[in-house]
């Protein structure tokens, strides 16, 4: 699914624990979510992902229905709390409770300072920081209940740079961070780990076709370490490894996955 410029092919490492997880992805119907959901149905992970985009997700749903364990797309809108809190209660009675959270969903939407009103203000934030706060609660109980249990938020670089027309989008991202930390020191007793996976400037079928041109990837390129275009599938390898047992022991902290990206 994931496009891929290195010249090596890339093959995703597996993962034996991750093998009948029950999983949940939000946003998890076209790219990065997209290539989260097809990276953990190849582990053999059961894995319930949600979106608002259903066209998109129904044909991820389609195009996966021959992995060992058949993803579920489940529509639901993160902004409305009740449907939020329904759809988790639903997948814990089916499942039997989740085992690994990766709140993904988001939206970069640009936007001036001098535009944002109190309406659009609350909607970025909905969008972009209240659901993983709600959908970590939603989960919660039933892993203390098991005794494990991994939720993996999904930060930006954007706010470690200095980009402009994201200042809502860059304050969610700032603020994931210092939940995850939060939620890592007050879980970590119950055997629960939360992480923040940061990417970076990823190609994705947005990216391509809002932004991209030849001199942002000139820009790019020439503030990353590595001066290859991060993808898809190098987050989604970084969130199975963090979901794993081999990550027993990493919890509370920021990875990022931006080929060494310090700006330019």
């Amino acid at each position: 699914m994931a496009e891929q410029t290195q010249q090596e092919a890339f093959v995703y490492a597996t993962f034996p624990d991750l093998a009948g997880k029950t999983v949940v992805i939000t946003g998890g119907g076209s790219g990065i979510g997209g290539e989260l959901t097809t990276a953990f149905a190849g582990q053999g992970a059961r894995v319930y992902f949600l979106d608002i985009a259903e066209q998109a997700s129904r044909e991820l749903e389609t195009e996966l229905a021959g992995s060992k364990v058949a993803p579920k797309f489940i529509k639901c809108d993160l902004t409305n709390l009740d449907e939020l809190k329904a759809v988790f209660a639903q997948i814990e009675q089916e499942s039997g409770g989740v085992d690994i959270l990766l709140n993904n969903a988001a939206n970069d939407d640009r936007h001036e300072i001098a535009d944002v009103t109190p309406a659009y203000w609350e909607s970025r934030m909905n969008v972009n920081l209240r659901h993983m706060y709600f959908c970590s609660q939603a989960v919660i109980a039933g892993m203390k209940a098991r005794g494990h249990g991994a939720i993996l938020n999904f930060g930006s670089i954007s706010w470690h740079l200095p980009h402009t027309q994201l200042s809502l989008y860059m304050m969610a991202k700032a603020a994931i961070e210092g939940m995850t930390r939060a939620m890592a020191r007050e879980l970590g007793k119950d055997g629960i780990r939360v992480n923040t996976v940061i990417p970076g400037a990823v190609v994705t079928p947005r990216q391509k076709k809002l932004w991209h041109n030849p001199e942002e990837e000139a820009r790019i390129l020439a503030g990353q370490c590595i001066p290859e275009r991060v993808q898809m599938n190098d987050v989604a390898a970084l969130a199975l490894f963090l979901a794993s047992n081999n990550a027993r022991h990493c919890s509370g902290r920021e990875y990022f996955v931006d080929a060494g990206w310090y700006g330019a």
